[in-house]
């Protein structure tokens, strides 16, 4: 066998050659890393523009519809026909319309129902106040010493915390590869692990099924004390411990970011 093309595993490994098939699948997986994400992001914003384009262009009336090969067009109007529509609606007569035909609405027992769910979510995500979706946290599941990526949604309140002796956080798990579906939460608020990484980062870290890991920005020293500690043989309370101290440089306290003022405290209950 020749020595050139052969792997000695007592001396660290293989040799420094390669053979002329080698370089060519290794140049081969190198171009596919390179344009495999060029080519389906071009291929996705592309596909969305053109069905944005036909979706616009076929609404309108003949007349007005562009012959020329322009693409993106239909994305173009459809962004100005929204903020024409949102500038008559921040407008008074524009908010009689908009609250006449929400009166409307809500007296069709269906759609009155499909109609306030979509508005408060998209209120939610859009409001600039807003904590959802702002915050990546760690959080123990599906049973103990394991641990899944999740997002806050907002402080909880109503019947769910006052059923609830500890202040609770919602919180929703995504599934990997499709964030879009999941499971919601409510963790009691010191069970949560405040991460640093960006929600951009925490999706693309479970879209990927953790292919791809944010890098960890925090100070050194801080790396290296954790935040929990596993093992059955450690005592359930202390499993999960802040580390201090905080003030050091670098690192900065872990909590909640709330837009909205503490929970009220709740009435003391019967002693069973």
């Amino acid at each position: 066998m020749n020595a050139a093309h052969s792997s000695d595993p007592t001396k660290g490994g293989p040799s420094i050659h390669m053979t002329f098939a080698a370089r060519l699948r290794a140049y081969f997986f190198a171009g596919v890393l390179v344009t495999a994400p060029i080519g389906i992001t071009f291929f996705v914003a592309w596909t969305f523009i053109e069905v944005v384009d036909g979706w616009v262009m076929s609404l309108l009336p003949a007349a007005y519809r562009l012959d020329l090969p322009l693409p993106g067009a239909g994305l173009l109007l459809l962004v100005v026909i929204l903020i024409a529509i949102g500038a008559f609606a921040a407008g008074v007569l524009g908010r009689l319309m908009v609250r006449a035909g929400e009166n409307l609405l809500q007296r069709v027992p269906v759609v009155r129902n499909i109609y306030g769910a979509l508005k408060q979510i998209i209120e939610t995500i859009l409001a600039q106040q807003s904590s959802a979706f702002r915050q990546v946290v760690l959080v123990e599941y599906p049973r103990r010493n394991m641990w899944a990526i999740a997002f806050i949604t907002g402080v909880t309140e109503g019947e769910v915390q006052n059923l609830t002796e500890s202040e609770t956080i919602n919180v929703f798990l995504p599934t990997t590869p499709n964030p879009t579906s999941g499971f919601l939460l409510f963790v009691p608020k010191e069970d949560l692990i405040v991460m640093d990484m960006t929600v951009e980062e925490g999706i693309k870290m479970v879209i990927s099924g953790g292919i791809v890991t944010p890098p960890d920005r925090r100070a050194e020293e801080v790396r290296k004390m954790p935040l929990v500690t596993g093992g059955t043989d450690v005592p359930e309370v202390s499993k999960r411990r802040k580390v201090a101290p905080k003030a050091e440089k670098g690192s900065a306290p872990i909590r909640i970011e709330e837009s909205e003022p503490p929970h009220p405290a709740r009435t003391d209950r019967e002693e069973a």
